[in-house]
């Protein structure tokens, strides 16, 4: 029995050449029923992919084709079956955010990588931040902060000096970005289960924006945050070169 695959690719010329010659070469099956899903493009890309395709349940195997591949494989028009077979699966949950926002509206969104706030203002913002209902921080006045989950901890997190987790880990990120009060504080390792609460103090004067994967929602009163185990991701990599591995080698570089 051959291998159903469904390729996709971004808007960029060589993602759509690359996807040109794959689908000449191996055919395109529709993502319904499809055993793979080939992502061509970047992490963006991938992203985006996972999220569109995540009621399909079928594992996606993402070569890149764009400026950052932290969660593709390298490109190749050889050998893609056998590389499909042999691919290793990482399984990841993501995060499940709820925004009140200021008018009283709601917003849901989920988000593989991270869900961040930013002021969104000329001023710092300043918010409460709880984890299961408990205040764990009365104030912290900041450009922003993040929950980020193992996967995503390479990539924003990390930009603002977050933990690399490992991706088997059971644990979240909680990092600052730019801290100003508490000035020293780092940000904290909390439990994959725990509901990481934000409330906006002075939003009026200090707006902020929520993000969970690019999905934006401005004025923002309170946030709530937790992991959705509800939904799971199925990422492949050739072997060896796993998103675990990957991001322990991210650590000694």
């Amino acid at each position: 029995m051959s291998l159903r695959i469904a390729f996709c690719a971004s808007n960029a010329p060589i993602a759509q050449s690359a996807r040109a010659g794959l689908t000449r070469r191996y055919g395109d099956h529709a993502e319904r029923g499809a055993d793979v899903i080939v992502a061509l493009g970047g992490d963006g890309f991938m992203l985006h992919t996972l999220h569109r395709t995540q009621e399909l349940a079928v594992p996606v195997y993402g070569m890149n084709r764009g400026t950052v591949g932290f969660l593709m494989n390298e490109y190749s028009e050889h050998g893609l079956v056998q590389r499909l077979t042999a691919a290793e699966e990482a399984v990841i949950n993501p995060l499940a955010m709820r925004a009140t926002c200021t008018d009283g509206e709601e917003h849901e969104a989920l988000a593989i990588n991270e869900v961040s706030l930013h002021r969104s203002g000329s001023q710092a913002a300043r918010l409460r931040i709880s984890v299961d209902g408990q205040v764990r921080m009365a104030e912290l006045v900041c450009d922003g902060a993040l929950v980020s989950t193992p996967a995503g901890s390479t990539a924003y997190n990390y930009s603002a000096h977050g933990p690399i987790l490992p991706i088997g880990a059971d644990v979240l990120a909680l990092t600052p970005v730019a801290a100003f009060r508490p000035r020293r504080w780092r940000g904290a390792l909390l439990p994959k289960a725990a509901e990481v609460s934000f409330e906006v103090l002075e939003a009026e004067k200090r707006p902020v924006m929520a993000e969970a994967d690019g999905a934006e929602v401005r004025d923002v009163l309170a946030v709530q945050i937790r992991s959705e185990p509800g939904v799971a991701h199925r990422v492949l990599f050739d072997p060896g070169h796993g998103l675990e591995e990957r991001l322990i080698r991210e650590q000694f570089v």
